[in-house]
């Protein structure tokens, strides 16, 4: 059994990975019917209107250069022979049809064989359902870069024709949206990486959990800024409420310190004046004075 990557809608990673269908996904790689498959998905590509002239076509030379004989230069009959310049082509390129068609059941096990070869190298992711509101070409490079496919060529397939997966993929040049069932070999070797809705591999619609719209995502990351707006603006008001702490606690140790300085000052001073007053009433007085 070979098991694939399971994502959400919104391409968060599930808890188990998504067990693939046996019918499909049974390890088969037949790389002769890929290689068939490849070259005539190439030939069918091929307009086939290259076109070359030949001596006929060419303008000019409807007379010999010069005459037969006498000059003593080789014999012409024209000036538009493939060998001289201007002249015709010979056995070059003609318009032709390169339709190649190749037997239905040997276009199937190429298909079969490009999936099991995507799956068996771990390149196949599963998602749940791709909803978009509206074609946003932002919203299908974010769900792809959270996948891990946003340096890789991209082939997404979802379940029957999604107009709105299909506009948002279409200004991609790495990535190529189209319908599960219309993915053929190349398409599916030309990608690096292969993201199949879940709807496509089992047939059956899963419940519409989580919507790919803009509102969701620009309320998604305006929730998440104002969070982070919400701690800088907590952590800004902690610090200047520590910071004007500090300086109060400083100013009124200080000012408990000059208190206390200027109360002793005075103190000492009483003392001082008191002593002096003992010392001038304890002389004797001089006689002769009143």
């Amino acid at each position: 059994m070979i098991e694939a990557q399971h994502y959400t809608a919104a391409g968060n990673p599930r808890d188990g990975a998504f067990a693939l269908p046996d019918t499909m996904f049974d390890g088969t790689v037949n790389e002769a019917a890929l290689y068939r498959a490849v070259v005539a998905f190439r030939n069918n590509q091929r307009q086939g209107t290259h076109n070359t002239k030949t001596r006929s076509e060419v303008s000019g030379g409807n007379q010999k250069p010069w005459k037969q004989k006498g000059t003593g230069r080789a014999r012409q009959g024209t000036t538009r022979a493939a060998h001289w310049r201007g002249g015709g082509i010979v056995f070059g390129p003609r318009p032709r049809d390169y339709t190649t068609t190749v037997p239905r059941k040997l276009r199937q096990l190429a298909r079969k064989s490009a999936l099991n070869a995507r799956a068996r190298e771990g390149n196949m992711a599963v998602v749940e359902k791709l909803v978009f509101e509206t074609p946003r070409t932002s919203l299908l490079a974010g769900l792809i870069d959270r996948m891990g496919g946003a340096d890789a060529k991209v082939l997404v397939l979802t379940n029957g024709h999604n107009a709105n997966v299909f506009l948002s993929g279409r200004n991609m040049p790495r990535v190529q949206v189209m319908n599960y069932a219309d993915a053929s070999a190349y398409d599916i070797l030309w990608s690096d990486q292969v993201i199949v809705e879940e709807a496509a591999l089992t047939g059956v619609e899963p419940e519409e959990t989580e919507v790919m719209t803009e509102k969701a995502s620009t309320a998604a990351k305006a929730s998440k800024s104002a969070k982070k707006a919400g701690k800088t603006a907590k952590a800004g008001k902690t610090a200047k409420a520590a910071k004007a702490a500090k300086p109060a606690r400083k100013k009124s140790a200080g000012r408990a310190a000059s208190k206390a300085a200027k109360t002793a000052k005075a103190s000492k001073k009483g003392k001082t004046s008191k002593a002096g007053k003992a010392t001038k009433a304890s002389k004797p007085r001089k006689k002769g004075t009143k």
